[in-house]
């Protein structure tokens, strides 16, 4: 008896009638008996009737309805005898002597029976089924009716001697990045059939494929359980909490919480064993899985919810294909005018040009003796004067800067400068292709085999002799000609995103080829373009005026205003003298640079600037967003390694840091008090940006990958800035008042026009989030209205209501209610895992403001640009709020 009453496991056989057969099918069941007034169901199995292993899976389909029913009969049976079992346990314990530890001990039992009996109270609400949905160990590509035949085709490939190997499961499952894991289920679904082998036959797979698969969350949790409960006795202890973390995740590639794992599973025995017994059980698992929607509960404003209806509905009232048709094309161009106006400016400018150049050779007599060869190359050649031009505009950064604060950006898309710069490049490829083409292939041939007596006209233009073919391609117009072409090639094909971003991969020494440096050098023989493309503007064949020869006309202005820009760079950097205040270095190879403020140097959030540092190149300015606000008293930019120059620069700065102190986050750090000297920094700007016109804006949704938050933690700093400042104001003014939906008095809206923003930072690595961390709590700390919403996103863990995340997500509900801390990132904002949900973030800043103007802006991949910006066009369909799409461009 007294085995009894500390934990007992017995085995037992029973026969379930299976209706019209007359054999009997026999099952094993094994039962855990507890001192607590609980009987525990571990598990109904068929029984072993041979020595030849596993049941087939064909017998396992057919036992399945019969042992599920079973289950649930001797679960209630189980329930009714556990309280004549816990009274004999009380008579033992009188006849034996009650003392003051005895009692102790029956209290905290009685206690947790108590919580117990709270649990299945809750579990048994409508509510609770909605949190039971997760703890899936299979992702949704794998698990489905294709699923086990995928797991049969990787037995095959993996099995030896029909066997599969332990070491293979992970493989096998699909769980193939998260083998460690994976191994801890095998060995837990072995423990439930009493297996002790390395090696499984393709039956014994089937059976642990159907119970990870199983669709009841109440399986799912009982082999999750049963990982964490090694030692099979029906109780977890903080031991075995640690364990599981450390596997957890190490599967999520979380190595901080890897190291914290002690502390964190204390943390979880706190909550779940407040009687300390020293151990939980199956049901306060499952009831911290209930709870943990409580912890994370993030409200949605369900008092718009019936605008939101009715937006919808009246979006479902645009039917037919002629009216959705028209709405698309009314969208498209009320999005993309600005472009669509400076296009057709540009391109009805080219084509003008190129048909008078045409027209005028037309009725030349060289005409006759070249043909539609010379009056195409000539038009072609018109066309390139005006895109040598125009290119070098888009690139006068000073002069777009000072235009976005005028009127004409209400007209001009100065945002895609860049895009505009490289949409006349391929023009001027297109040009150079019909102008040196037509001339090389066509023009020379057509002269050299004219006849003396068609030549005779061309004698002014060509010489008394009529030139051959070499002679018209080694003269000065055809060498100038030639080399212009080289080195567009040269720089044109370094400029590619290929090369740019050493996409292409060549071997040693030609690996230089690629990468930031090549283009940034290659692109500077524009300079000998230009020259070369004056001189042979000056030597025409065929026109000697020289008030005729225009190319300098149009070159003239760009190439003053653009030499004026780099003059002002040059004098401006050595005037805006910095001086380094502070160095780190954090994990992802992000290099932070505090640097002083010049004087006169004002800039607006989202704005950036150029960087040259000597030490390592003295000619190369690198871009980067500005991260602190127009009212801190230092600059801060963030820097991510991704090329050659970035990684020399952080070499650079690494040599003058010192490890951390104590408490301080930062790989490396230097300030001002280090000894050692820092390298020399030289700046430029600052540069407009598409978001720097975020006040423009009611509602700001802004959405950062990876260091591609830069930008918005200026304006998120700024922000808090004018909130603290408005704050201030209305301590001094107390009429003013918070309304009960969270926006801003309209008192304080006519000096700030923004009055909700809404961050999303999607990262793969829980270092990242240390490059803001002070920024992130900061805000969380400040913004007492909830005027800021920070939502941080990382992708190397697994999805809420995976297996593999579901203790971090425990954890970090847990500490997140206790401390007001979030585990992953170490700030005050809680962290989401896998990628977000963006057609939900949409439909509830929409619901949240349905009337606002609400500004996306977007900085990271190009790939979720598409899909933001669709998602725009979606919803302003629907009317209501309306989204306004705009993405970073360097």
């Amino acid at each position: 008896m007294r085995g009894l009453a500390g934990h007992d496991r017995r085995w037992a056989s029973d026969t379930i009638p299976t209706g019209t057969h007359s054999t009997n099918d026999f099952v094993e069941v094994t039962l855990d008996l507890h001192p607590d007034d609980t009987v525990v169901l571990r598990s109904v199995e068929p029984a072993d009737r041979n020595s030849s292993g596993s049941s087939t899976p064909s017998m396992a389909r057919s036992h399945s309805s019969r042992i599920r029913q079973f289950s649930q009969e001797l679960k209630a049976e189980a329930r009714r005898i556990s309280h004549d079992i816990m009274a004999e346990l009380k008579k033992f314990s009188r006849s034996h002597g009650h003392t003051p530890a005895a009692s102790g001990f029956d209290s905290a039992l009685a206690a947790r029976a108590l919580r117990r009996q709270r649990a299945e109270l809750d579990r048994s609400r409508s509510g609770a089924h909605k949190a039971l949905r997760g703890l899936k160990f299979i992702s949704g590509r794998t698990n489905g009716v294709d699923g086990w035949n995928e797991v049969q085709t990787s037995f095959d490939k993996l099995a030896i001697d029909g066997f599969l190997s332990r070491l293979d499961f992970a493989l096998c499952i699909g769980m193939k990045d998260s083998k460690e894991f994976a191994l801890e289920l095998f060995d837990a679904l072995s423990r439930r059939r009493r297996l002790n082998a390395e090696k499984i036959s393709k039956d014994e797979l089937y059976e642990f494929w159907s119970q990870i698969t199983d669709q009841s969350f109440d399986s799912r949790l009982q082999i999750f359980f049963d990982m964490v409960d090694k030692d099979a006795d029906g109780r977890i202890t903080e031991v075995e909490v640690k364990e599981i973390i450390m596997l957890s995740a190490s599967a999520n590639k979380l190595s901080r919480l890897k190291e914290q794992a002690e502390e964190y599973s204390a943390l979880i025995m706190e909550e779940l064993d407040p009687e300390r017994l020293g151990y939980i059980e199956l049901w306060q698992l499952e009831t911290l899985l209930l709870q943990r929607d409580t912890y994370l509960n993030y409200s949605q404003a369900l008092s718009h919810t019936s605008q939101a209806l009715s937006q919808n509905l009246a979006a479902l009232h645009r039917g037919g294909s002629i009216l959705k048709l028209g709405s698309k094309v009314h969208y498209f161009l009320e999005e993309n005018w600005k472009r669509l106006w400076v296009l057709m400016l540009w391109v009805g400018a080219m084509a003008g040009l190129f048909l008078w150049k045409f027209i005028q050779y037309r009725n030349r007599y060289a005409f006759q003796v070249m043909g539609y060869c010379l009056t195409t190359a000539k038009g072609a050649a018109e066309t390139l004067k005006l895109n040598m031009a125009l290119i070098l505009l888009p690139v006068c950064r000073n002069t777009i800067t000072w235009l976005r604060s005028t009127r004409l950006s209400r007209v001009m898309p100065f945002d895609d400068n860049i895009n505009f710069h490289k949409t006349i490049a391929g023009a001027i490829v297109v040009g150079v292709i019909l102008h040196a083409g037509n001339h090389l292939t066509c023009d020379f041939t057509r002269l050299e085999s004219s006849s003396n007596r068609m030549y005779e006209p061309l004698k002014e233009s060509f010489g008394d002799s009529k030139p051959n073919y070499g002679t018209l391609v080694q003269g000065p117009e055809g060498i100038t000609g030639i080399l212009m072409v080289l080195c567009m090639v040269v720089a044109f094909t370094l400029a590619t995103r290929w090369f740019r971003r050493s996409l292409v991969k060549f071997p040693k020494p030609f690996d230089r080829l690629t990468g930031f440096n090549a283009f940034w050098y290659s692109h500077h023989l524009f300079v000998l373009v230009y020259v070369l493309l004056i001189i042979h503007g000056q030597l025409l064949y065929l026109i000697h005026h020289w008030y005729l020869k225009t190319t300098w006309m149009y070159l003239s202005v760009p190439i003053i205003l653009y030499a004026g820009e780099r003059t002002l760079r040059a004098f401006r950097s050595g005037y805006y003298s910095v001086r380094i205040l502070k160095v780190a270095i954090y994990p992802g190879n992000v290099l932070t640079l505090h640097m002083s403020k010049p004087p006169g140097f004002h800039y607006k959030s989202g704005q950036y600037m150029f960087v040259q540092c000597p030490a390592v190149s003295p000619f190369e300015w690198h871009p980067f967003s500005i991260t602190s606000a127009p009212g801190d008293d230092y600059l801060s930019i963030h820097i991510r390694q991704l090329g050659d120059w970035t990684r020399e620069l952080k070499l650079v700065f690494s040599e003058a840091c010192e490890p951390p102190m104590h408490g301080r986050s930062g790989l490396l750090r230097a300030d001002e008090t280090t000894k050692k000297s820092l390298p020399k920094l030289l700046i430029d700007g600052p540069y407009g940006a598409p978001s720097q016109d975020y006040k423009k804006y009611d509602v700001l949704l802004l959405v950062g990958l990876g260091i591609g938050a830069t930008p918005f933690i200026s304006i998120l700093k700024d922000l808090l800035n004018n909130i603290v400042k408005m704050e201030a104001h209305l301590d001094v003014a107390p009429d003013y008042y918070y309304p009960s939906d969270g926006t801003m008095p309209s008192k304080t809206k006519k000096a700030l026009k923004t009055t909700n923003a809404y961050f999303y930072w999607v990262t793969r690595e829980q270092g990242s989030f240390d490059w803001f961390k002070g920024v992130m709590n900061e805000v969380a700390e400040l913004d007492q209205g909830g005027l800021i919403e920070m939502h941080n996103y990382l992708t190397s863990v697994y999805e809420e209501g995976d297996a593999r995340s579901a203790l971090i997500t425990m954890v970090q509900a847990l500490s997140h209610a206790k401390n007001g801390v979030d585990v992953v990132s170490g700030t005050r904002v809680r962290t989401h895992f896998a990628r977000p949900n963006w057609y939900k973030v949409f439909s509830r800043t929409a619901t949240r403001h349905p009337y606002a103007r609400i500004g996306v802006f977007y900085c990271g991949a190009p790939v979720l640009a598409q899909e933001l910006s669709a998602l725009c066009y979606e919803f302003n369909q629907k009317g209501g709020a309306k989204f306004e799409f705009h993405k970073e461009h360097f």
